[in-house]
């Protein structure tokens, strides 16, 4: 897993926001795919943890 998903959902949110809402929706595309990428790098974080 890593660190890749990070900004590949960062860029994949930017992207679908410009394309959706232009510049603004940008912005919140972005913040909204980080958001996802934290969140689902902790709960792989956990499910790890969780097995050992």
């Amino acid at each position: 897993m890593g660190c890749l998903p990070l900004p590949i959902l960062f860029l994949l949110g930017f992207f679908i926001g410009r394309f959706v809402a232009g510049p603004s929706g940008a912005l919140w595309g972005a913040g909204i795919g980080l958001a996802l990428g934290l969140i689902l790098g902790g709960l792989f974080v956990m499910l790890i943890r969780r097995r050992r």
